[in-house]
């Protein structure tokens, strides 16, 4: 069985029928709660203006950032069909993730890249596998103990008057971010003090540059938006941040 017939089952009818269902279902839940959401704000007497704000910012930050999404399904689906990267960056996956597994589990099976010339039922298999067992902890460890996560979130700390100290969800969630931002960039940096592809813009410039573009757009738009008659900007200001990151990075390894 060669490589275009893999793909071309990958791409099936069926395939796309069961992806498409599960799509399907998991955009019927999200629908739901949102509403659910909604009714439970105005129960609570939240104030609607506030309510459609954080509406728009979410709408924002899912719909601007999807057109790299878009991107890394075109660019995995000449290896493994349309309809399972279609599934994976929809649903839980992210798209540097995605396209990182796929690669080491293409290497792990004997594949010189991840291609559909060489791609086989059984190594489609493994690598379909790794990508879903490396992802799905998440979930499990919420399931079981996300509900004593939160209560230690939401803890009110030790209180002064007029106001409130700093939780461990806020340092947690700082540290976290930090570490995730620093991990990327230190690679990237890494790679560059090292001397993999120096003075060569395709290589290890690229990832750092964009970081650069999308850094300074978030603080200039930041400033934005805290002068008067434009705090508007501050719903779209992280997804216009990653727009113009993706941007330098396409000029930049043109």
């Amino acid at each position: 069985m060669n490589g275009e017939s893999i793909l071309e089952r990958l791409s099936s009818g069926p395939v796309y029928a069961i992806c498409g269902g599960v799509i399907l279902f998991v955009a019927a839940v999200c629908v739901i709660f949102w509403v659910r959401a909604w009714k439970a704000g105005i129960a609570i007497g939240m104030d609607r203006t506030r309510m459609k704000r954080a509406v728009t910012a979410s709408a924002s930050f899912s719909i601007l950032p999807s057109v790299g999404i878009l991107l890394g399904v075109i660019a995995l689906s000449g290896s493994l069909g349309v309809p399972w990267p279609w599934l994976r960056l929809s649903v839980i996956g992210a798209l540097h993730y995605e396209t990182q597994v796929a690669a080491v589990a293409a290497e792990a099976v004997g594949l010189p890249e991840l291609s559909g010339s060489g791609m086989t039922a059984q190594a489609f298999a493994t690598i379909a596998l790794l990508m879903s067992v490396c992802i799905m902890w998440g979930m499990i460890l919420s399931a079981l103990f996300n509900r004593r996560y939160l209560n230690r979130l939401s803890g009110p700390g030790e209180k002064k008057p007029g106001q409130r100290k700093p939780g461990f969800g806020d340092a947690a969630m700082s540290a976290m971010f930090i570490g995730m931002v620093s991990a990327y960039l230190g690679s990237y940096l890494g790679e560059f003090v090292s001397g993999q592809g120096r003075f060569a813009f395709r290589g290890s410039w690229t990832p750092l540059a964009a970081a650069a573009v999308s850094a300074a757009a978030m603080a200039i738009l930041t400033r934005l938006s805290a002068k008067k008659g434009m705090a508007w900007l501050d719903s779209f200001s992280i997804a216009a941040s990653m727009l113009m990151g993706m941007f330098a990075a396409a000029l930049i390894g043109k």
